[in-house]
């Protein structure tokens, strides 16, 4: 019955801020905007496959850090450090190192890399890879990914 996950909603700080970030970030598309309730929705990918929502304050003042992934094609996160350092915005490869050693969750396996928004949400970008999952093995850097496939 399920066919995918159709709307995250993050609560941040301050929408306007939040909101400059992701449109910047993400080039995704402005849905709907509800200033009485300080908050944004945006089309995420193709309109109507997924939602991203903003709400300041809501459901409380609290922040409390969140974790969430936007799916990217593998050319994209081959270029993707340049373009956050571009954007100003440090990344780094899930075990926080800001290196260009990107990390392989074998069990899937994706490929990927993290950073911050405004309120400290940690966002990820991650690639699926051809590959065949391995489970067995634990997470290990691309290039080791690479050379275990003889690449």
């Amino acid at each position: 019955m399920i066919k995918g996950l159709f709307e995250t909603h993050l609560n941040v700080s301050n929408y306007e801020i939040s909101a400059e970030f992701y449109e910047r970030l993400l080039n995704i598309t402005p849905l709907h905007e509800d200033r009485n309730r300080k908050s944004k929705f945006y089309w995420v990918g193709k309109p109507g496959e997924s939602m991203l929502g903003i709400r300041e304050n809501y459901p409380t003042r609290d922040i409390q850090r969140q974790h969430f992934a936007f799916r990217v094609e593998l050319e994209d996160i081959i270029n993707a450090m340049d373009y956050l350092n571009d954007l100003g915005i440090e990344s780094t490869n899930f075990y926080g190192d800001r290196s260009d050693d990107l990390m392989v969750f074998p069990f899937m396996p994706a490929v990927s890399i993290y950073f911050d928004d405004p309120d400290g949400h940690s966002v990820e970008f991650i690639a699926m890879l051809d590959d065949e999952p391995r489970p067995d093995l634990e997470i290990m850097s691309w290039k080791e990914w690479d050379r275990l496939h003889e690449r």
